[in-house]
């Protein structure tokens, strides 16, 4: 897999029938190493390593109800009193991320209500803090480490 703009980290790595998996430690279990799925392990690596946030914080691939419709989040992190504190969507390397992005992680957001939106690719990474009371989100530089 092609090197992404995040810290390097250890990765637990097999080979199985469907390939090269990678382990998920927050869904505790080896998935196909896919484009996306890099990216998605090293967003989770930062947000616990570099971040601070507990591991037990941290859902991926969690479904969130957005009208009628089931959608997945690809990362959602708990603040340490159970508030959805950070929306995190990841797209493959090869994918721009545009506005058409964040505008699928604000209709996330309607349901989900985050502090803070995360966006990367793994080359480009997006920082937002959400002002509810304007009805907007205000780009940051980096995502607020963990604290009780």
């Amino acid at each position: 897999m092609q090197s992404l703009n995040f810290p390097k980290f250890n990765f637990r790595f097999k080979n199985s029938e469907k390939g090269v998996q990678i382990f998920d430690i927050i869904r505790k279990k080896f998935v196909v190493l896919q484009p996306e799925e890099w990216v998605r392990q090293h967003a989770v690596h930062y947000l616990i390593e570099n971040l601070n946030y507990p591991k037990n914080y941290i859902n991926v691939e969690k479904q969130l109800k957005l009208n009628k419709l089931t959608k997945r989040t690809d990362i959602i992190v708990f603040d340490a009193i159970g508030n959805l504190e950070i929306l995190v969507e990841c797209k493959a390397p090869y994918v721009n991320i545009d506005q058409l992005t964040f505008d699928q992680i604000a209709r996330y957001n309607l349901a989900a209500n985050a502090k803070f939106l995360m966006v990367t690719n793994g080359l480009s990474h997006y920082y937002c803090q959400m002002d509810y009371g304007d009805e907007k989100y205000n780009f940051i530089p980096e995502l607020p480490e963990f604290s009780r």
